[in-house]
C-alpha cells in the first residue's frame, strides 16, 4: 500500500482531517463557474420569471405513444379517496377485497369503513408504543431505539401487514356502519394531540423506572412494573377517549341493509370479525400472501424483517422477500392474468404527473438535470442509500400491457386519491418506471417461481425500524 494511502487512512482513523471553510479563492472560483457559463445565465432569465421548475423540466415525448390499452386487466370496483390522511395502505388493502364483497352480495358498489379499522389501528399502535417504552426503560434518552420511539409514537402510515393484523383481530365493517368523520378525513390535528398525550405517558413511565433504580440502589425493594402498567392504562383511556370523540366508537355487532342488483333489499346481521371471515379468501393469511420487494442494496433471495414494525403486540411484523425486478414482474403478470390485483407501494412523487386527466409515470418525464445543466444521475441503489428515494405511497396494481413475447410494457395503478387525480383515479406507469421506483408487492406465493418459494423458508434477517429503507 502506498505511503499516501496509509497516511490518509491514519488521518481518517484519528479524525484529524481538517474541515475546509469557503475562503475568497473558493468563492471566486464558484462565481466564475457561473458567470462564465452563457447557458446558465440564459436559463436564469427563464426560471426566475416563470412559475414552477417542474413544468419547465417536463419532457412531453416521454408519454408519446402511451395509450390506455392493457392486454390483461383485473376486475376493479371504483375509485376511493383517502382525503388528507396517510391511510393509503389501508385503502389499498381494502380495495383488493372490495370486488369479492360485491360479487358475494350481488351489489354494484361497496366500500369498507376505513374509519372503523383506523380507530383500532391507532389504539393498538398506542399500546405498542407504551409497551415499547416499558421494554426500553433501561436505555437512556439519546439511545437510538428510545429516540425513534418518541420521535413519532403513532402515525397513520403503514403497510399491508398492519391491515392484516387489524382485520384478523377486529374484523371489518361496511362503510355506512361507521362512516368517515372530518377528523378521519384529515388526521393531522387530532393525531398531534394523541402523540402529545402518549409522549407524556411514556415519559411518566420512564420516570417510574428511573425512581426505582434509586430505590434499589439504596437497598430497598421496588416493583416499578405495576405502576408503569397503571400509567399505561390511564394513558390508553385518554387515547380511547380522543379516538371515540374524533372518530366515533366502533360497533361490536351490526345490521347492514342493502339493495342488491336484482332490486331486493337484503339484511345482514353479524359481527365485524364474522363479516371479515366471510369475505376474505381461504388462503388470505400471512403464509400464502407474502411481501416481495426490490431492494438492490441487499442480497436477493433473502428474507428481511423490520423489528417492531407492526400495530398489534400479537401481530406480524413487516417481513419481505428481496427479489430482482425480473422475478417480481413475472409473478405480478401471472397474478393479473389470474384476475388477482396486488397491493403495491412505490415512490409516487418521482417522475410522475398525477394531474387530473394525465396520470402518467416514466423515468424520463422530467429532466431537471438538463434544464439546470447539472448531473443528477444515480442508480436505484444510490438513491435508496442516500434517502433520495423510498416508498411513499401504496396503490393497487390492476393491469399490465405486454409485447408479443409477453414482456411488460406498461402497468396501471388503482389509486385512492379520488377520481379527480390521474386518469379518472388511475395512474399508468411504464415498465422502466417500475424498475426505478417500484419497491414492494404483496402477492400470493403460488405465483412465485420455485427459487423464490424455497427462499421463503429462511429465517429472516432482522432490521431496525430506523433502517434507511423504511
Amino acid at each position: 500500500m502506498k505511503r499516501t494511502a496509509l497516511f490518509f487512512i491514519a488521518m481518517l482513523a484519528c479524525g484529524s482531517l481538517m474541515a475546509q471553510s469557503l475562503g475568497q479563492s473558493e468563492l471566486s472560483e464558484l462565481k466564475a463557474s457561473f458567470n462564465n457559463d452563457a447557458f446558465a445565465k440564459s436559463i436564469h432569465n427563464i426560471i426566475s420569471t416563470n412559475k414552477g421548475i417542474k413544468a419547465l423540466a417536463y419532457n412531453p415525448s416521454s408519454v408519446v405513444g402511451t395509450d390506455d390499452f392493457f392486454k390483461y386487466n383485473v376486475e376493479v370496483s371504483g375509485i376511493t379517496d383517502q382525503k388528507s390522511s396517510g391511510r393509503c395502505w389501508m385503502f389499498t388493502s381494502m380495495n383488493q377485497l372490495r370486488p369479492i364483497v360485491m360479487k358475494k352480495y350481488n351489489v354494484k358498489n361497496f366500500d369498507f369503513s376505513h374509519n372503523y379499522s383506523y380507530f383500532w389501528d391507532i389504539l393498538e399502535k398506542a399500546n405498542l408504543f407504551l409497551e415499547n417504552v416499558i421494554a426500553t426503560s433501561n436505555l437512556p434518552f439519546g439511545d437510538r431505539a428510545v429516540d425513534n420511539l418518541f420521535h413519532s409514537p403513532v402515525g397513520d402510515g403503514g403497510v399491508w401487514n398492519l391491515f392484516f393484523n387489524i382485520g384478523e383481530k377486529y374484523g371489518v365493517v361496511p362503510a355506512d356502519i361507521m362512516p368517515e368523520t372530518e377528523q378521519s378525513n384529515s388526521t393531522g390535528q387530532f393525531l398531534g394531540i394523541v402523540n402529545e398525550r402518549l409522549r407524556k405517558g411514556g415519559y411518566e413511565i420512564r420516570q417510574v423506572y428511573e425512581k426505582a433504580k434509586t430505590v434499589m440502589m439504596s437497598g430497598l425493594a421496588g416493583d416499578p412494573h405495576t405502576n408503569a402498567e397503571k400509567i399505561k392504562m390511564e394513558t390508553l383511556k385518554d387515547v380511547y377517549r380522543v379516538l371515540a370523540i374524533c372518530l366515533g366508537e366502533p360497533p361490536t355487532e351490526f345490521t347492514w341493509k342493502y339493495r342488491d342488483n336484482d332490486g331486493k333489499i337484503q339484511t345482514v346481521k353479524t359481527t365485524p370479525q364474522e363479516f371479515y371471515k366471510s369475505i376474505v379468501p381461504a388462503d388470505y393469511n400471512a403464509k400464502d400472501y407474502v411481501m416481495i420487494m426490490n431492494d438492490p442494496t441487499r442480497e436477493y433471495y433473502n428474507i428481511y424483517e423490520i423489528d417492531n414494525y407492526r400495530n398489534t403486540i400479537e401481530g406480524i411484523n413487516w417481513t419481505y422477500l428481496n427479489l430482482p425486478n425480473e422475478d417480481i414482474k413475472k409473478a405480478a403478470v401471472a397474478s393479473i392474468k389470474a384476475g388477482e390485483p396486488m397491493y403495491a407501494s412505490c415512490d409516487v412523487g418521482k417522475q410522475s404527473n398525477t394531474a387530473g386527466g394525465v396520470g402518467y409515470m416514466d423515468p424520463g418525464m422530467y429532466d431537471y438535470g438538463q434544464l439546470l445543466g447539472i448531473d443528477l444521475s444515480m442508480d436505484k441503489k444510490a438513491r435508496i442509500l442516500t434517502r433520495q428515494s423510498g416508498s411513499s405511497h401504496a396503490m393497487l396494481i390492476v393491469a399490465v400491457d405486454t409485447d408479443d413475447n409477453d414482456n411488460p410494457l406498461k402497468w396501471k395503478f388503482e389509486n385512492s386519491w379520488g377520481p379527480q387525480a390521474g386518469k379518472g383515479g388511475y395512474l399508468i406507469f411504464t415498465d422502466k418506471w417500475f424498475d426505478e421506483y417500484m419497491f414492494r408487492i404483496v402477492i400470493n406465493r403460488k405465483y412465485l417461481d420455485k427459487k423464490a418459494i424455497k427462499a421463503l423458508d429462511q429465517k429472516p434477517v432482522m432490521l431496525p425500524a430506523w433502517d434507511y429503507m423504511f
